[in-house]
């Protein structure tokens, strides 16, 4: 005994580092002196030893070819590749080879070369750029970074426990968790926005078991798109470049230290370091290795509406084509803007061997003549209808298509059956889906899927007692499948439709942005769901996420008509409005909550189309950057650790704070107001930030802050996008800051964007003692733009005394609003604005 205690001092083991495997005990005995000393039992010492050997030393073969670097190590080949001067790969592998690059969650490995100086010591190695110096220890290997002016980043080093380690199939990395260092990320996460001192599994799904309070609606187990990607308040981010499940502690075993690992791999470990400074930079470098999100057609920033036809689960006898052709004229004549709408599963003929989960690309019986409901659904000026699909094949009554795609191998084998999921990783088996299966619905009038329950690949079916495959590639292909299944469908309606894609999915991973949209699964219409579904929003944003929607006022269960309002409230200021429920027989129409809930509901609807030029031109920022539509205040505060945890209010854009009303019975709500001047939307009523605020919430009335300084493109109320053409926009512009808007336009359906069909206006506000200068520019690109005019809407406290145009236009100011209104600026052209006023 004392042998073995002599070797834990002689390694220096940090008892409290010991792997949940390892049994130890404390005990004391007397060594005839009556000198008490500590002695410690570990059941498995020399396999924790093992561990902490770690990625051993290194031991040779330090070599450079291109931007990679490789090194042996005692345990490890490791290879190190810088793709930018602020972004490496770390690759380490037990068995000397490496697996394969896959081409669903990066697309980007073909790098530039990177200009790198390389220094040695004996006891390390440094690899410097123009933004980081990566110290590599060798004695054990550990790897550090530190920025170019000395500030040091992520540490392995000097911490017993710390760097990689492989054993097995299991890989895993262990670093130091700084005092002031937070995290971000992880997907869509509904439980915690910070995740320092927490614990987290990335594993496409949701909570087992029932009831459903303690499981599908579990809040901590819920993972409909977990991103195996954080941020780090210490301006670095880490992306574990895996499809395996994958544990993350950031911080809760010990405070100062946090590790992230992988089972059931190749026991490889590879995974991305990201260097920013501010979390937009990390997510510019994050979304340009996996994917930006590319637009998404004009009129998906309408109001996208879904239903089940008149009968949900246990009432498919009660579906119609009327139903649907009703809803619809019904939205129409009391002029509530719509422009998507999508039938819900009970559309379809639930077949006999897949029942609910499956799909016979078969119209209920019901549905007496599903094209001409299509034809007439574009006659009341719907932009796009979709169908809601599960990727098993199924027989319907008069096709079988399961049988016919089983026996020509275009579904996924799972033992001893040939198996029902399309195999959506073979392109052959997606050819085939789309025209002997999809086209039978995309042939009459469908242009989008809802593509659900991807996560039943793999796993437990959450509508049925199905497994799906469940052998070890199938495990290692649950994660990626969903992409691969939102790619197929969008990706074909794209070639279809002749225009943009669009895809409607509740799974995701990392990369799924490439894909748009997904929404935040089946959340039931309680008020203790409303905030964790926010708080789902702002976590899939800093993921690299941001086309996102959830049902509006809840998905299961009735909504009394307060939480239908605030959510609907909510849902209409979110990146994708999305409209939605199964509860028979309101499905959260509007009309069906009252004359005020519908009154509110149409009022927030509006005021959603009047955005959309602002939308629109944070959809391009998005597409350009990675930046998301809904912003969580950290992502633009960072260093202000009073955001770290509010989950309860966003930025839409860069301008607009939204702050949604989440308790029931709520009359007034503490509001945050970050660095910097704000103004109360609905009051005009000017506040100086880094401060709280008690403020009135009227049912009627969402709290919306927008910054001092901000330009606000906006446009007038339509029914549809297409409706009539817009050639005048009112800029809003809020005095007390300078500010710039970079009003983005296209044709609104094409690809022609991507090859540079575009234009934008640089719109700019300066602001002095006395004095606001406007100044618009002439649109920059290849697009020609439809505007004509500029209407200005100048947000001030006091009546201007001159307002000096080129073109002498006629201006009003209203006291009551304290708004300057300025109407006919020539649009298309160079103008500037001056207003003159005395404080």
């Amino acid at each position: 005994m004392g042998a073995l205690l002599r070797t834990f001092l002689q390694y220096k083991v940090n008892f409290s580092m010991l792997p949940a495997a390892v049994s130890c005990h404390l005990y004391t005995f007397n060594d005839g002196l009556m000198r008490k000393t500590l002695f410690i039992l570990c059941t498995t010492a020399i396999y924790a030893l093992q561990v902490f050997a770690q990625a051993g030393d290194y031991q040779q073969d330090f070599n450079r070819n291109g931007n990679v670097f490789h090194f042996t190590t005692t345990e490890a080949k490791v290879q190190l590749e810088f793709c930018a001067p602020s972004l490496f790969r770390v690759r380490m592998s037990r068995k000397g080879g490496f697996a394969p690059n896959e081409p669903w969650m990066v697309v980007q490995y073909q790098w530039s070369q990177v200009p790198v100086r390389v220094s040695e010591t004996a006891q390390q190695f440094q690899l410097q750029t123009q933004d980081l110096r990566v110290v590599i220890q060798k004695k054990p290997f550990a790897i550090d970074v530190w920025s170019a002016d000395g500030k040091l980043l992520s540490a392995e080093s000097g911490q017993a426990g710390n760097g990689a380690f492989l054993r097995g199939d299991t890989a895993a990395c262990r670093k130091t968790l700084q005092p002031d260092e937070h995290f971000f990320g992880f997907g869509e996460r509904m439980d915690f926005l910070d995740r320092r001192g927490k614990k987290v599994q990335l594993d496409v799904g949701r909570g087992a078991g029932m009831p459903h309070i303690t499981g599908a609606y579990n809040i901590l187990a819920a993972n409909y798109s977990p991103v195996p990607f954080f941020m780090s308040t210490r301006g670095y981010g880490i992306f574990l470049h895996t499809p395996l499940a994958s544990s993350w502690d950031m911080g809760q075993a010990r405070p100062d230290q946090y590790s992230f690992s992988t089972q059931e791999g190749n026991g490889e470990l590879d995974y991305y370091f990201i260097y920013g400074h501010r979390f937009a930079g990390i997510l510019e470098q994050y979304t340009r290795l996996t994917g930006r999100s590319p637009l998404m057609p004009l009129f998906a920033m309408g109001l996208h509406v879904g239903t089940y036809s008149g009968g949900t689960w246990g009432h498919e006898s009660e579906t119609s084509d009327a139903y649907v052709l009703a809803l619809a004229r019904r939205f129409r004549e009391l002029g509530i803007p719509v422009d998507i709408l999508f039938l819900d599963s009970t559309w379809r003929l639930f077949g006999k061997n897949g029942g609910k989960g499956a799909t016979s690309y078969e119209w209920r019986e019901t549905f007496r003549n599903p094209r001409a409901m299509m034809d007439s659904l574009y006659a009341f000026h719907f932009n796009m209808v979709g169908l809601h699909i599960r990727p098993r094949f199924d027989n319907g009554l008069h096709n079988r298509i399961l049988d016919s795609a089983a026996a020509l191998g275009y579904t996924y084998p799972e033992a001893n059956s040939p198996g029902e999921f399309v195999n959506f990783f073979d392109t052959a088996a997606v050819n085939w889906w789309w025209q002997h299966a999809a086209m039978k619905v995309a042939g009459i009038g469908a242009r989008f899927f809802k593509t659900d329950e991807g996560s039943a690949f793999g796993h437990l079916a959450n509508e049925s007692n199905k497994t799906g495959p469940t052998d070890a590639k199938a495990r290692q292909l649950h994660n990626i499948f969903p992409m691969a299944y939102a790619k197929a469908a969008y990706e074909k309606f794209a070639l279809h439709n002749g225009i943009r894609g669009m895809n409607h999915t509740r799974e995701g991973y990392a990369g799924i942005q490439r894909y748009p949209f997904i929404f935040a699964g089946d959340w039931p219409s309680e008020w203790q769901y409303f905030e964790p579904v926010i708080r789902g929003g702002l976590n899939i944003g800093l993921s690299g996420v941001g086309y996102w929607a959830h049902c509006m006022g809840g998905f299961e269960h009735p909504a009394d008509p307060e939480l239908y309002i605030r959510w609907c409230q909510f849902g209409m200021l979110s990146p994708v409005a999305m409209l939605f429920g199964m509860d028979h027989p309101g499905y959260k129409e509007p009309w069906n909550y009252g004359k005020e809930a519908q009154e509110i509901f149409t009022r927030y609807a509006r005021l959603r189309y009047q955005l959309i030029p602002y939308l629109y031109q944070h959809a391009y920022e998005m597409y350009a950057t990675g930046m998301p539509l809904m912003r969580a205040l950290v992502l633009e505060y960072q260093d202000d650790p009073n955001v770290y945890n509010i989950t309860d209010q966003y930025l839409l854009g860069s301008s607009m704070m939204v702050c949604p009303v989440t308790q029931k019975g709520a009359a007034t709500r503490v509001v945050y107001l970050p660095e910097g001047g704000w103004v109360d939307y609905w009051t005009g009523k000017r506040y100086e930030g880094k401060q709280y605020l008690n403020v009135l919430t009227p049912l009627d009335k969402m709290p919306l802050f927008i910054k001092a300084g901000s330009i606000i493109p906006t446009q007038p109320v339509v029914q549809y996008t297409g409706e009539k053409t817009i050639d005048t926009l009112t800029l809003d512009i809020y005095s007390g800051g300078d500010g710039v808007c970079r009003l983005y336009e296209d044709d609104g359906r094409s690809l022609l964007y991507q090859q540079g069909k575009f234009s934008i206006t640089n719109i700019s506000s300066k602001s002095k003692p006395g004095e606001i200068s406007i100044q618009l520019q002439s649109p920059g690109g290849k697009y020609h733009s439809t505007l004509k005019a500029y209407q200005l809407k100048v947000h001030l406290p006091v009546r201007p005394s001159a307002v000096i145009t080129a073109n002498n236009s006629r201006w009003d100011y209203d006291s009551a609003s304290q708004v300057l209104h300025i109407a006919g600026i020539p649009a298309g052209q160079e103008n500037r604005v001056t207003v003159r006023f005395s404080m």
